[in-house]
């Protein structure tokens, strides 16, 4: 796959990272269809707060059946420091490295992590979607900011997320009847009811749609990390 679309230093300071996060949130697209789908892309990163090191994951899957297609790591040290809201600093540079080392362009990537729910709306799904120049599905596992009603017991039922000035920002969706939902929101080129379809449309039967579920396992073994925010 060719590299990404833009590029930017990854060797900043905490305050010029949170000054580029606020000049890219503008250039993300909060609109749009993904209109035809044959391959899909799930990202992931393990990483732990008291290793340098880190290992990125894609995984490219024919849809609608899911099978996977292909996969690709990166694994290295990390130089940014652990700062809430600016986990992309961290972890982005391996996951572009990992695309990098894909055959095949993908139609929609989903990422484990936020989109625009996210305080200066540049989660890592918004961030790296903006650079690769691909749709971009936030997946999350837990919240980082806002707040939301429980949405209804079925599958497929979501309610908004909102930021506390009452913005929506994502939403939270049932995926599996019966257990927590996971939240959604928009990374890049989708709006929110698109980027809700494309998670229920990948759920493959579990709470974690198949994209993300299986990068966990090719970069942690199936083993569980730490939660980290945007």
């Amino acid at each position: 796959m060719k590299k990404a679309n833009l590029v930017h230093s990854w060797d900043l300071s905490t305050t010029a990272a949170i000054a580029l996060q606020r000049e890219m949130a503008s250039r993300v697209i909060r609109r749009g269809k993904v209109r035809t789908i044959h391959l899909v892309a799930g990202v992931d990163v393990s990483s732990s707060l008291c290793s340098r090191r880190a290992r990125a994951g894609v995984v490219l899957l024919s849809f609608p059946d899911l099978a996977t297609v292909e996969e690709a790591c990166a694994e290295g040290e990390i130089s940014f420091p652990y700062v809430p809201g600016l986990l992309t600093f961290r972890e982005g540079p391996l996951v572009l490295q990992a695309f990098s080392r894909l055959k095949s362009r993908p139609d929609v990537v989903f990422f484990d992590g936020h989109g625009i729910a996210h305080p200066r709306r540049l989660g890592l799904a918004s961030h790296l979607g903006l650079l690769l120049d691909l749709p971009a599905v936030g997946c999350a596992k837990s919240l980082y900011i806002g707040e939301y009603r429980a949405p209804g017991e079925k599958r497929g039922e979501w309610s908004p997320l909102r930021d506390v000035g009452g913005e929506t920002i994502g939403a939270a969706v049932r995926t599996r009847e019966g257990v927590k939902p996971i939240f959604v929101s928009i990374g890049h080129r989708v709006d929110l009811a698109e980027a809700v379809r494309l998670a229920l449309a990948v759920g493959g039967g579990c709470r974690i749609p198949e994209p993300t579920r299986r990068a966990h396992m090719l970069v942690s073994g199936g083993n569980s990390r730490k939660a980290h925010s945007a």
